[in-house]
């Protein structure tokens, strides 16, 4: 009798983003797989609840991801829900507060989105004004990267959203690649409309993924900041640019 290979273990992605990036879309791209299944914002309530910060909904968010973050990070690490073998996570890092524990990072594979300062104030001001620093999660990523770094001994993989934008399908076959997984077709499009994974944030915030049915070509914008929005963009730029050395080309 032949015995069949030893299954490998399941393929457990933590994509770290800031807000208002393409973060949403490229989760579409993973649900898309036949073999993957995503978890919007594992920690978002968790964030809300232990920061107090108004974002628009955050008692029906609070309600609906709760406040645990100690049994939403077992699941995190835990199985894999039906029985997939791929889990992607879509966390942003400002979600991730100091006062968590860290170590369970290393059973993830730690993946970094970041997109340039002022891009990510301008879509961020068209939800929710006066963004700060800590709101848009620069800082946070920065620190987040050194830490898996040091922890796992590996320059993570960073994503740059522009450069992904200008050639999607030969970022998904790098990041594929880097991941030791096949790239199917299937990632580079799908079904307009809600999703049941989206989380209840949604009607604030995915308008224009609701909209799409794949990534948008990239497009060069001006952008008006006001003085307070350019002072938030030059503190975040250098936090961009650290990341940005890093970041994935094929």
């Amino acid at each position: 009798m032949r015995l069949s290979p030893h299954p490998s273990p399941p393929l457990r992605i933590a994509m770290w983003s800031g807000p208002r990036n393409i973060s949403t879309a490229l989760m579409r791209a993973w649900e898309n797989r036949d073999d993957c299944v995503v978890w919007d914002e594992p920690l978002y309530g968790y964030y809300l609840d232990a920061s107090g910060i108004p974002h628009p909904g955050a008692t029906e968010i609070i309600a609906d991801q709760g406040t645990d973050a100690v049994a939403i990070i077992a699941a995190c690490i835990g199985d894999v829900p039906e029985g997939k073998s791929i889990f992607y996570q879509k966390h942003m890092t400002l979600h991730l507060l100091p006062q968590l524990d860290r170590s369970w990072l290393a059973s993830l594979v730690n993946c970094f989105l970041i997109r340039e300062p002022e891009a990510v104030i301008a879509s961020y001001a068209a939800v929710r004004s006066d963004a700060t620093l800590d709101d848009i999660g620069f800082v946070q990523q920065t620190e987040l990267f050194e830490h898996v770094r040091d922890l796992t001994g590996e320059v993570p993989i960073v994503i740059d959203s522009r450069e992904f934008l200008l050639d999607p399908e030969s970022m998904l076959r790098a990041i594929c690649a880097r991941l030791e997984i096949e790239f199917v077709p299937q990632m580079l499009s799908w079904p307009a409309g809600r999703r049941d994974s989206d989380g209840v944030w949604a009607k604030y915030w995915y308008d224009s993924v609701w909209r799409s049915t794949g990534f948008s070509p990239y497009q060069e914008k001006l952008f008006e900041l006001s003085a307070k929005d350019r002072q938030t963009a030059a503190l975040a730029r250098p936090y961009y640019e650290t990341l940005y050395r890093y970041r994935l080309q094929p």
